[in-house]
């Protein structure tokens, strides 16, 4: 998917400053195109009516506010809605086939939460992972991120944001604060950062940096206490130890407007039995932070058993008589492609055949 002219969503008011400038329109035309595009989500430079028709042209003639609509849907009975989008990704790979990314929207109640991505592919390759299969083709821009949101069709239902979709954050730093800027700003969408969670599985620098320059909340993706055998689960805890993360996380306020938390799949029989419970709760000893539990979603070829309820139940006790409020994450869209990465992998298969 190829975009001809530069994209206007994504930038902040001083890259529009420089736009304006050099094209010779007054500086005001800058935060007026602000408006436009944060304020009432606009899909052309057309729309923007209160610029001259002389500069609306000029404008046009080199952007786009580039908010591309999703090309392919799956839609639960309850009301879960997994869209995928075309990118424009950079720091791509040699494949130049179309890419795409999975945004998943979670209505419940009075809360509405879309997953977003951040890149094609991923290079941690967690095994319980479908997305980690598909190898890395490239970070998304500030653009493709945002478009996620901007052109959802739910977008004016949205209450949450979380960064859990397709890629880990951390190895697209820039384009991920960028976008929670623009979410957050007041020359933006104005939210508050409670209601952005960003995830990790620890890259210790890069989420150090996130922790220093946004308010929003971390998710850490913890999956078992074990050094042993969370590195089985995931590669990436050869280079990016939890207990590491831990002693990072020790350095920060989690007792106020920031959360904390960990995402915890449970596999049957495997990290959901007593023991496990008590290996959490001694690693997260003195943290302020909850745990997610979450149940397996089966991914094609890979061998891990799903956790019952009555598992699950017991874990979710066992921390929260501990102190740790823990709570089982409704298990949403099953009867569609509910795992990460399975809807992008079916298009690509459709591709190729």
């Amino acid at each position: 998917m190829k975009i001809e002219k530069t994209r206007l969503i994504g930038m902040t008011p001083t890259e529009l400053k420089a736009v304006v400038t050099e094209l010779g329109m007054p500086a005001f035309t800058a935060k007026q195109i602000v408006q436009w595009l944060y304020e009432k989500h606009v899909g052309t430079i057309e729309e923007m009516t209160n610029l001259s028709k002389q500069n609306r042209q000029l404008l046009a003639e080199h952007y786009e506010v580039g908010a591309l609509a999703p090309i392919d849907c799956q839609r639960s009975k309850d009301g879960t809605i997994k869209y995928l989008f075309p990118v424009c990704c950079h720091g791509m790979t040699t494949d130049t086939t179309e890419k795409f990314v999975e945004t998943v929207f979670i209505p419940d109640h009075d809360r509405a939460t879309l997953c977003v991505s951040c890149q094609v592919g991923c290079k941690m390759n967690c095994l319980f992972c479908q997305t980690g299969k598909q190898g890395w083709h490239g970070n998304l821009t500030a653009a493709d991120i945002l478009n996620q949101i901007y052109a959802l069709p739910e977008v004016d239902r949205l209450t949450n944001i979380v960064f859990m979709g397709q890629g880990e954050p951390m190895d697209n730093l820039d384009a991920v604060l960028r976008v929670t800027e623009i979410m957050t700003a007041d020359w933006g969408w104005q939210w508050s950062p409670k209601r952005i969670t960003v995830s990790s599985v620890g890259v210790r620098n890069k989420l150090k940096r996130f922790l220093d320059e946004s308010d929003c909340h971390v998710a850490i993706s913890m999956h078992s206490p074990i050094h042993e055998q969370r590195l089985q689960l995931m590669p990436a805890e050869k280079a990016m130890p939890l207990t590491e993360t831990l002693e990072l996380l020790r350095q920060y306020d989690f007792t106020h407007q920031r959360r904390c938390s960990f995402e915890y799949i449970c596999f049957g029989g495997l990290n959901d039995t007593p023991m496990y419970a008590r290996e959490i709760v001694k690693l997260l000893e003195g943290l302020e932070c909850r745990v997610n539990l979450i149940r397996f979603h089966e991914i094609p070829n890979v061998d891990l058993p799903g956790s019952d309820e009555k598992r699950m139940e017991a874990l979710r006790d066992y921390l929260t008589n501990h102190g740790i409020t823990t709570t089982i994450r409704a298990s949403r869209g099953q009867d569609i492609f509910a795992a990460c990465g399975l809807l992008f992998t079916a298009h690509q298969s459709q591709q190729t055949h």
